[in-house]
């Protein structure tokens, strides 16, 4: 991939070179080894930061922890992150509280719950089949997530407890950073986990588990990665967080644009300063070609994807608002919050139509209607119902969340 040397309209120039100059024009920025990094890495790399005064400085981090604790002290300015470790953040759930905000979407769809080699040789294979094994007698599955309130977590809860089994009393949940996933189920010490690719797809290429389900058979479009920067940030730096806004878009809107910038964004992300694993296993998830470990193979009708016409980067209220559904749903929180006042705290929606509406990206509203796959439909107009809903929950438990 070559430097890609972004045209913005010439009001988006404006931020750059006028009285909007951003605040800070040099920016750390947080990303795990995911191929849902791509809108960050394409952004610093090949060109699209530049026009809107900014440099941006790449940091990988180890884990989705040391990641938010660089954020909370300004050694990050803003970072790729999970859609729900910014509400836990926001909330006080397992760190210090501190006011979070959501800059964009950066992705949706593209994760996985994979289960291990010996599960598979057990005839473990389907939802049914695990329900089975899990309610039999002696030692309990364990499973492993990437952050006690990421998507991962609430992918693999949800998918478990539609399968019948309860994630917090019929399986032990242990955290592991994504990119250690394969060499823990390589080691035994896990049974499954879910994760961003490519590692679900690394652990079947590897030929050391399968894949049960994806993300987005849980959910179709489903939000995952968000640009995440305190609140701080955004009062202090308004113009820098709108021009990195603007940089992002620009880069998402540049991979989903055609199959070969999809190629390219692979090879980039490959490289070892990166995601560090191979092109064969990162470039079929970014074409939506699966498979998964039992001889199915398919084009995935809801591939990762990072632009959609700026249908993927809005950052949705019912998004994440459906979050917090979650966390009541299984004892993060005691009570039910004030689920839509909290989402307009967090979301930067007025930011985001700024950046947006320079670029000519359509805006979508801020409340989408989804359909999940036990048949539940959301949209956000009554979370209270909708957390006390499930047949399975942990309502009126309080769980532990330091991290």
């Amino acid at each position: 991939m070559t430097d890609h040397q972004a045209t913005p309209r010439p009001d988006a120039l404006a931020w750059a070179a006028g009285s909007d100059a951003p605040e800070k024009n040099v920016l750390d920025l947080g990303f795990m080894a995911l191929a849902d990094s791509a809108p960050l890495i394409v952004a610093a790399t090949q060109g699209f930061a530049q026009p809107y005064g900014l440099t941006l400085n790449l940091r990988r981090q180890a884990s989705w922890a040391g990641l938010r604790d660089k954020l909370l002290s300004g050694q990050l300015d803003a970072a790729q992150m999970l859609y729900g470790q910014i509400y836990g953040i926001h909330l006080g759930l397992g760190s210090p509280a501190t006011a979070m905000a959501i800059l964009m979407g950066l992705n949706q769809n593209g994760q996985s719950i994979n289960l291990s080699s010996a599960l598979r040789g057990a005839g473990v294979t389907t939802g049914e089949a695990l329900r089975q094994r899990t309610h039999q007698s002696g030692a309990r599955l364990t499973f492993a997530h990437t952050f006690p309130t990421g998507t991962h977590a609430m992918w693999l809860y949800y998918w478990l407890a539609s399968q019948g089994i309860h994630p917090l009393r019929d399986v032990h949940s242990v955290v592991v950073p994504p990119a250690q996933m394969v060499a823990h189920l390589r080691a035994g010490r896990i049974d499954g986990f879910c994760a961003g690719d490519p590692w679900g797809a690394h652990a079947v290429d590897e030929n050391l588990g399968f894949t049960i389900a994806t993300s987005q058979s849980i959910w179709p479009d489903h939000p995952e990665k968000v640009l995440g920067v305190t609140r701080e940030f955004v009062e202090e730096c308004p113009n820098s967080a709108r021009a990195l806004t603007m940089a992002l878009l620009e880069a998402s809107r540049f991979i989903d644009e055609s199959v070969e910038n999809r190629r390219s964004t692979a090879q980039l992300l490959s490289a070892a300063e990166f995601v560090n694993a191979p092109v064969s296993t990162l470039e079929p998830r970014f074409l939506g070609h699966y498979q998964d470990g039992l001889g199915h193979a398919w084009l995935d009708a809801h591939p990762l994807r990072f632009f959609a016409d700026g249908a993927v980067n809005m950052p949705y209220l019912s998004d994440g608002i459906w979050f917090l559904t979650q966390f009541r749903r299984w004892g993060f929180l005691r009570d039910d919050p004030q689920y839509h006042e909290l989402a307009s705290q967090v979301h930067q929606l007025e930011l985001y139509r700024e950046a947006a509406s320079a670029l000519g990206i359509a805006v979508p509203q801020p409340m989408r209607r989804s359909i999940l796959e036990d048949g539940k439909v959301w949209d956000g107009s009554d979370p209270v119902a909708y957390a006390h809903s499930f047949a399975l929950h942990a309502l009126a438990e309080r769980q532990s969340l330091a991290l």
